[in-house]
């Protein structure tokens, strides 16, 4: 790996930035005031921009200019933190290489993007959401680069932004989902430390436990995004290992799917849309809940609108397959279209290297994606540890094109998984999976 020495960019830690741009479109589990990092890329949708500014300016926006390259970044930001950090790092790398670039920031990432490769003028390097790489890998709009020290990135991760056998962009940071534990409602039920539960049975165990009149064990999230994680680690997935034949009615899906069930029936868990909450952190943070499974923005949640409700967070069980949880992640895109591809490149491994991947966790919440800054974020961040340990058996989203009106259909289904009909669900997504996979 090449060494560089530049300016690091660490602004001071926002904890009302923590929901910082980092997860899949799909994650529809934040309220207006703690969205889940996945709905970040989507956070200021609804406002019209042009799209030929947003999308990379005039036709001569990533032309060389004088001895080096004018390079254009759009970011869907999660706020002013994020933002400033994201422009200063740039400009760090521009003043160190010659080169120039212009950091725009999407009222509608998803919008802007395709508007720019519709046009032939797409911005040269942006965030890519996982949810939306396989529809742009497909459609060839990205340029394929390996950064530096690839295997230095988290495998999941890799493997979420890698298509028909090909890597085709760095990850730019993630989070995973963890179980978040009431410390007076847990001592109050005469659990200790040891009682942490490290497999399903356990959790459901202790969810019986905290189980009162007033407070459900455990609170989820509805849809694909949370009970997702327990097909996981139950060993299943909706998709086959390269994504191109649909495998959610199998004995390990349903399985996952079924655990869930049984423990909404037995009343030990509960969706948070039961417990009028628009998303597991508010069942937490109003106490509705003892225990919800949510990702490393609930931090921002819980120190501004519930500062004093005491919680420990705890790695999420191990399913009868091993451990398991979801990752919620972008990447470095790179346009195909691109003229200063190699530039913008170069301008990843500035941005993904190590300690500049530390800035910004200091600067706006996210976590790192390269594993040799796992030991630095923990030591800044040690109640995040059950978070950053996800990275190393994390499942990311559907990973194929064309999935996003059958992954909303599943997700419409899930949201009632409370008496659903589970072998319909699953026998209804691979038939909708075949007809988008052509199998």
């Amino acid at each position: 790996m090449k060494h560089r020495t530049h300016a690091l960019v660490a602004l001071g830690l926002s904890t009302t930035m923590i929901l910082a741009a980092c997860g899949g479109d799909d994650d529809d589990g934040g309220d207006a005031d703690a969205p889940a990092a996945s709905d970040v890329a989507d956070a200021t949708d609804g406002a019209d921009a042009s799209a030929a500014t947003a999308a990379g300016g005039d036709d001569t926006a990533a032309a060389p200019s004088g001895d080096g390259a004018s390079l254009t970044m759009l970011i869907a930001s999660s706020g002013d933190a994020e933002t400033a950090a994201v422009t200063e790092a740039a400009d760090a790398w521009a003043a160190e290489s010659g080169n120039s670039i212009e950091v725009l920031v999407a009222t509608d990432m998803n919008q802007e993007l395709a508007q720019g490769f519709a046009s032939g003028n797409p911005p040269d390097i942006f965030y890519l959401d996982a949810s939306r790489f396989a529809d742009n890998a497909a459609a060839g709009n990205l340029h394929a680069y390996e950064a530096e020290d690839n295997d230095d990135f988290y495998e999941p991760l890799r493997q979420t932004f890698t298509f028909d056998g090909t890597q085709y962009c760095a990850p730019k940071d993630f989070s995973t989902l963890a179980l978040q534990i009431n410390t007076a409602a847990w001592e109050a039920a005469g659990l200790t430390d040891d009682d942490i539960p490290t497999t399903y049975e356990e959790l459901a165990t202790v969810a019986e436990q905290l189980t009162t009149d007033g407070q459900v064990g455990l609170a989820l999230g509805p849809g694909i995004d949370r009970a997702g994680a327990f097909v996981v680690g139950s060993g299943g997935w909706w998709l086959n290992d390269d994504s191109t034949e649909a495998t959610a009615n199998s004995p390990e899906v349903l399985a996952g799917l079924q655990y869930v069930q049984d423990n909404i029936e037995s009343g030990n868990f509960a969706l948070s849309s039961a417990l009028d909450a628009g998303w597991g952190g508010e069942a937490f943070g109003t106490e509705r809940a003892a225990m919800t499974v949510e990702g490393n923005w609930i931090r921002g949640a819980m120190t501004n609108d519930y500062p004093d409700v005491g919680y420990t967070v705890a790695e999420l069980p191990e399913g009868p397959e091993g451990p398991g949880t979801l990752l919620f992640t972008q990447c470095w895109g790179v346009a195909a279209e691109s003229d200063a591809q190699d530039q913008a490149v170069d301008l990843v491994n500035f941005l993904t290297a190590p300690e500049q991947q530390m800035g910004f966790a200091e600067g706006f919440g996210v976590m790192p994606s390269r594993q040799s800054a796992a030991a630095d974020y923990e030591a800044a961040f040690p109640d995040d540890a059950a978070f950053i340990a996800g990275g190393e058996y994390g499942h990311g989203p559907i990973n194929a094109p064309s999935m996003e009106a059958v992954v909303a259909d599943l997700n419409s289904q899930l949201e009632a998984i409370a008496s659903a009909d589970l072998e319909s669900v699953v026998e209804s997504f691979d038939t909708n999976a075949a007809a988008e996979l052509g199998g």
